[in-house]
């Protein structure tokens, strides 16, 4: 099996928010894309959006839409257009900005600081650790809110996490997860967040036995409802691997199993986390996956464009690859029909683990990309 996710386990988050970017060319990548996943730092939370590469599948041609009502007892969701007023949350400790402030006359600082560190990012929470996440999620969720911002959390500790690979950890049990994500759903608030539900963990179910999946995708749907009942402001989008991996039918019906198609735990899908496809792809491949999913009429998707500028290398290349790009900067304006939101999940700069350690901030690799 191709490594689904290149690294370790993180808290994640980066910084803020600047023009966009253009897109990447077309890239190949055939069996996945490199991501390593954050790592933690020895501050509260360290910005991080290091990923597992993942599989792929080519995509297939997609269903037909379907909107149904949403459940009962859930009124509609607002249009999506409501989020572009809203700007996303720079938190304020990140590996990339510890060396910003550590480094300034280093002639790399001002490409660093003005097209990775000033950009918002992802806050990764990959510990299983539920004594201290309530607190550490408030602390993040509080910030933002002081700000009228909107941050962006990864809940990033299910069992059986990467399928034992680099990025393996996650909680020792499905019942202890329900108890994790019970505590991190405490931290919400009652404002706006947007939760990233563990990348990998529906795109890359293959090293599960059937009872195995369907006990992962019945604790996925739990997550999900018990985030929204947190905070019904909460938008929790759900795995939808890449464009180069699972087929949109084939991911479509994992997200279903999973709650994805539900408003009572669901807003979405996620895609390309700590991958190199580039937006256009990922446009195209997220709506084919929202048309075979059904639910909601106002089910959207969120893309990882951290590093996707110069598209997916060719050959399945994923650990740091050369030539990459910096993509669009984060924002909820998209301008695409069903697209929430462009977002840093992964941080630029933070190795898969052949430019630095996985996981950890590389400055010699963030400058190439932020001047490429």
């Amino acid at each position: 099996m191709v490594a689904a996710a290149s690294v370790v386990v993180a808290l994640g988050a980066a910084a803020g928010m600047l023009t966009a970017l253009g897109d990447g060319d077309e890239g190949g990548d055939p069996r996945g894309a490199g991501r390593a996943r954050p790592k933690v730092s020895a501050t509260l939370l360290s910005p991080s959006t290091a990923n597992p590469p993942s599989p792929s599948g080519s995509p297939s041609a997609s269903a037909p839409t379907v909107k149904p009502t949403p459940s009962p007892g859930r009124t509609a969701r607002k249009p999506r257009a409501a989020a572009g007023t809203a700007s996303l949350y720079r938190h304020p400790e990140s590996q990339v900005l510890d060396w910003v402030h550590a480094h300034p006359g280093d002639p790399r600082t001002a490409v660093i600081e003005s097209r990775i560190a000033s950009r918002p990012a992802a806050v990764w929470f990959t510990e299983y650790a539920p004594d201290t996440v309530t607190s550490r999620v408030r602390a993040v969720t509080a910030g933002a809110a002081g700000q009228g911002r909107v941050p962006v959390l990864v809940a990033y500790a299910i069992p059986d996490r990467d399928c034992g690979g680099a990025s393996e950890g996650g909680a020792p049990d499905l019942d202890a997860y329900a108890g994790w994500i019970d505590a991190f759903a405490a931290g919400l608030g009652s404002g706006e967040v947007a939760v990233v539900l563990e990348p990998d963990a529906i795109a890359q179910t293959d090293c599960l036995d059937e009872a195995g999946r369907a006990d992962r995708l019945a604790a996925l749907a739990r997550a999900g409802r018990v985030l929204k009942a947190a905070d019904p402001k909460a938008r929790v989008y759900y795995d939808a691997g890449h464009s180069g991996w699972n087929a949109p039918a084939e991911q479509a019906a994992l997200l279903r199993q999973a709650g994805a198609a539900s408003a009572a735990s669901s807003d979405g899908i996620f895609s390309n986390v700590s991958n190199f496809h580039r937006t256009a792809d990922e446009v195209a491949y997220d709506r084919r996956v929202l048309d075979a999913l059904g639910g909601p009429p106002g089910l959207g998707a969120v893309i990882d464009t951290s590093r996707n500028g110069n598209g997916a290398p060719t050959g399945g290349e994923w650990c740091d690859p050369d030539g990459r790009s910096i993509g669009r900067a984060p924002t909820f304006r998209t301008g695409e029909a069903r697209i929430d939101a462009y977002l840093w999940v992964k941080l630029p700069g933070e190795s898969d683990g052949c430019k630095g350690a996985a996981g950890e901030f590389s400055p010699s690799y963030a400058y190439e990309l932020a001047s490429s």
